[in-house]
């Protein structure tokens, strides 16, 4: 008899909110996956950078299965000493003073963006505006939508939240005459390297002129570090390549490298905005995820991941450079350490189906960009064996 297991092509139980791959993950191990038929996968998506770790890491585990015995949830009437502990390491990494905690990338943009509307609010300001960008993504709630810049993903939810300012990517004079002698403008929103909207990096000149815009004008300055953040460009926070300190960064995915954990990290000029009854949350900061956020940030030190990210990050990327620079229907190849996009001319959802054939999980962004953002583990040689597998994959898709 097989022991091979069907995989059902849809659920008739579970929404239908999920184009998914035919495939189902019973158990990993480093940066590969085995499917429950036992097909052996090589990550190079962790999750969508959640898996700073990669899989069954033998430090985070055991810790885990020791907070587990102990105590995974308890609720924020009361003090949760790992969340000062975790706290202090965020401070302490991003040169910031306090943090809420909650559980998920789209919570810590909800939360930055009500931040963002009481400081106004604090300053007489009765209809706060936030300046944000062209091609952004910052999570799939009402108003995280809203300030979202993907009309694909707004279609059939309006009336969506006012509020918002839009401006294109690194023009700094389009940012200066769309706020131009507008009062109710309070904080600027954006991705130090845009994730889904297709790895797009704001440059650091840029980032240091919106800096010195929202100094000059008492603006909060805000960078959502969910998905860039956490040692994948090679420093703690992508932002700090720039020598900058936002006033505002939400935190989330790999910062409990699987567990679930957001978090958003205020500077002095943010810090005391919220009160209690002004913002809160059921699950956030409980001790599970919070014990691995402490050992997520104690292990990669430990191990040097922020350097292996940048090490590994330009191995790769000079290795898709190299291959890729003359071929025909390849734009670009972009990126920051472990967090590479390559953009190509057509629209290349195909290419996803194509790597799992060939035992590698990618994902294809802003419908023709492949996006690699594989665990900080990752080696020099399994890079060289994604750029083998998916190579040939692009030629051939783009020779077609």
């Amino acid at each position: 008899m097989s022991t091979h297991q069907a995989i059902p092509a849809a659920s008739p139980h579970v929404m239908n909110t999920y184009g998914r791959l035919p495939v189902a993950m019973s158990h990993g191990r480093g940066c590969r996956l085995w499917d429950v038929n036992g097909k052996e996968y090589l990550d190079a998506l962790a999750g969508i950078a959640v898996n700073t770790l990669g899989h069954a890491h033998p430090k985070l585990v055991p810790a885990l299965q020791e907070q587990i015995a102990k105590m995974m949830h308890c609720c924020n009437y009361y003090h949760v000493p790992d969340q000062e502990r975790l706290a202090e390491m965020l401070v302490e990494r991003s040169g910031m003073t306090n943090v809420f905690f909650c559980s998920t990338g789209l919570e810590a943009n909800e939360a930055a963006l009500k931040l963002a509307r009481k400081f106004g609010h604090n300053k007489g300001i009765e209809r706060p505006e936030i300046v944000v960008y062209e091609k952004a993504f910052h999570g799939r709630s009402i108003a995280t939508l809203s300030a979202t810049g993907n009309p694909k993903i707004q279609a059939g939810f309006g009336p969506l939240v006012e509020g918002f300012i839009r401006v294109p990517l690194n023009d700094l004079d389009s940012l200066k005459k769309a706020t131009a002698g507008n009062p109710n403008v309070v904080a600027v929103f954006f991705e130090a390297i845009q994730g889904e909207g297709g790895v797009n990096p704001m440059t650091d000149e840029y980032m240091q002129g919106v800096r010195a815009m929202c100094d000059a004008n008492d603006w909060l300055m805000m960078i959502d570090e969910v998905q860039c953040g956490m040692g994948r460009t090679g420093k703690w926070f992508a932002h700090q390549w720039a020598g900058i300190v936002p006033d505002v960064m939400p935190l989330a995915k790999g910062l409990g490298s699987g567990v679930p954990i957001g978090a958003v990290v205020a500077g002095p000029k943010a810090a005391n905005i919220f009160t209690p009854g002004a913002h809160g949350t059921t699950f956030g900061g409980n001790p599970l995820s919070m014990r691995a956020g402490v050992e997520t940030i104690r292990i990669m030190e430990e191990d040097g991941l922020m350097e292996n990210a940048a090490k590994v990050g330009k191995h790769l990327q000079t290795r898709l450079l190299t291959s890729l620079l003359e071929v025909a229907g390849v734009k670009q190849v972009r990126g920051h350490g472990l967090m590479i996009g390559i953009e190509l001319d057509r629209p290349c959802g195909a290419i996803a189906q194509r790597a799992l054939d060939a035992g590698l999980l990618l994902s294809v962004t802003a419908d023709n960009v492949i996006r690699l953002v594989p665990p900080l583990i990752m080696t020099s040689a399994e890079a060289d064996e994604v750029a083998a597998i998916l190579l040939p994959i692009i030629k051939d898709f783009l020779a077609e």
